[in-house]
């Protein structure tokens, strides 16, 4: 294999690899210290409000459950805000994300358009060798030449089956 298909292969990875920490770190969202700081004043309270739970501390239970309740809701705005400051953000991200992968990918195609980028032995690739071949077949050696179009689509379906399977060891928080 040479090293302009592998060169290709790192850089379609390092592409996939972007995208898919992107993807994880939208889902994965971020909790600010003063969400984490109402999380816990709200367990407190909810545990201090179960502690009473006989008739005589009714009325002090059921306080506590009120301002519990209007904790959360005041948590659950500030998670609102900030989803949508995050959405904008992981948005811009993400096209600027784009625009570099078909920047790149218009490059790549570019620079390796008249030359083959690697060559194979007919037995790898039996039955989907014409789909492969660019020019043809290499006269000195007998091997499928694949041109840049095909590797490119090899590459980023690899990549991506890759960043899926085992992205969670490289995109670790």
């Amino acid at each position: 294999m040479s090293l302009a298909a592998l060169f290709v292969f790192l850089i379609v990875s390092a592409l996939q690899l972007a995208d898919r920490y992107l993807d994880l770190a939208r889902k994965r969202g971020s909790q600010s210290e003063e969400q984490i700081k109402l999380r816990l004043e709200i367990k407190q309270l909810l545990q201090e409000a179960n502690q009473l739970s006989t008739p005589s501390t009714f009325a002090q239970a059921a306080k506590l459950k009120r301002l519990a309740a209007a904790k959360e809701k005041e948590l659950a705005k500030i998670q609102e805000q900030n989803t949508k400051e995050t959405q904008s953000l992981y948005d811009k991200y993400r096209k600027i994300l784009l625009v570099a992968k078909v920047l790149i990918h218009a490059l790549l195609v570019l620079w390796f358009w008249s030359t083959p980028v690697t060559t194979v032995p007919r037995h790898l690739l039996q039955p989907f060798g014409k789909m492969f071949s660019w020019k043809g077949v290499d006269s000195a050696t007998g091997h499928i030449v694949v041109g840049i179009l095909p590797w490119m689509f090899l590459t980023s379906r690899v990549s991506k089956l890759l960043c899926e399977k085992f992205g969670f060891v490289l995109l670790r928080p």
